[in-house]
């Protein structure tokens, strides 16, 4: 049986919408966080010109492959094995996607995460991210604060994070914001683009 998230069915199309336009001149996507793999077919089928390179953590990948053999898409490939604070694989993509981790992260898998994208995103990368945010410390809403206050029951590291904070640790990876997009249900997408830095400027971090 397939793993299902009425989550994704409920975000796919508003995501879709904008990834079909900052992705256009797109090759290749990693995906980190795929989850249950239902982004990552409805996408790819979506977005056909793309290849859509699938990555999680090794126990979630039977529920993507099971999502991927159903949709038999060519350019949705199978999950790679991706912990951010680990060893990462060794692939290059001038894409990245994510929606639903930096919140279930903690902030050091946060910065680690970042880290990594530092290193396989090309200098022409697009990143975006899709998730809830805090601004100037504050919620966005009533329901946001709700969900902080389980995620930090299940797991105390976790949390909303502030977009300012985000900002500031994708900038010292050479990536500055192009837009900050509303979504339904006091959701975001964020969207940076690489910019060329200076090699040292990350030494020590």
């Amino acid at each position: 049986m397939k793993p299902y998230s009425e989550a994704c069915d409920r975000n796919r199309q508003p995501i879709l919408e904008v990834l079909a336009r900052v992705f256009v001149d797109r090759q290749q996507v990693l995906e980190i966080g795929s989850g249950t793999g239902q982004h990552a077919v409805y996408f790819g089928a979506q977005l056909p010109h793309l290849q859509w390179q699938t990555s999680d953590l090794p126990e979630n990948h039977t529920g993507i492959q099971a999502w991927l053999d159903v949709s038999r898409l060519a350019n949705v490939l199978p999950p790679l094995a991706l912990d951010v604070a680990g060893n990462w694989p060794d692939i290059h993509a001038d894409a990245a996607f994510s929606a639903n981790t930096l919140h279930i992260m903690s902030w050091p898998q946060v910065e680690a995460m970042f880290r990594g994208l530092g290193r396989v995103l090309a200098r022409d990368g697009v990143l975006c991210i899709y998730g809830p945010f805090n601004y100037r410390g504050a919620f966005t809403s009533e329901s946001n604060a709700q969900f902080d206050v389980w995620l930090k029951a299940r797991d105390a590291a976790s949390g909303i994070r502030n977009f300012e904070a985000v900002d500031a640790l994708a900038r010292v990876y050479g990536l500055v914001l192009a837009e900050d997009i509303a979504m339904p249900v006091n959701n975001r997408l964020l969207v940076w683009r690489s910019s060329p830095i200076d090699d040292d400027s990350t030494s020590g971090i």
